[in-house]
């Protein structure tokens, strides 16, 4: 059964992308890029993309983007990544190398919350966690 019920199961189209809003898509693609490991495809007038494993990752420059708040204190996100990681600290340690930030509000001990450079948080996990 699908999630409608009443929906044919024959799936409609498949993911082939995520896209951001971001401030500047190449600062964002070229963190992704160093986080992920993953190769930037396109760049350009406002626009950015990756291709990994997966969905590619896209990123939209849009002017006078604002980030999500964190906290937020009604608990939206927008969205977050979960990054399975052999050591947080180390795996942290990086990230902010590369451009991220770590907010002073850390809700949990098994994973770390980071903000990527356009503000988009995303969480650092134990990758023992996801086994």
């Amino acid at each position: 059964m699908t999630a409608t019920g009443d929906i044919a199961a024959e799936k409609i189209g498949a993911l082939a992308m995520v896209t951001l809003d971001c401030a500047d898509a190449t600062a964002s693609a070229e963190f992704w890029s160093a986080v992920l490991g993953w190769e930037i495809t396109a760049s350009g007038d406002g626009y950015a993309m990756l291709k990994g494993e997966g969905p590619a990752l896209g990123f939209g420059s849009v002017p006078d983007y604002r980030p999500p708040a964190w906290p937020n204190p009604n608990g939206s996100k927008q969205f977050h990544f979960d990054l399975a990681v052999a050591d947080l600290d180390d795996a942290a340690t990086r990230c902010v190398a590369l451009g991220a930030t770590v907010p002073d509000d850390q809700p949990g001990d098994t994973w770390r919350v980071l903000l990527d450079p356009s503000g988009h948080p995303f969480c650092l996990t134990k990758a023992e966690n996801w086994g």
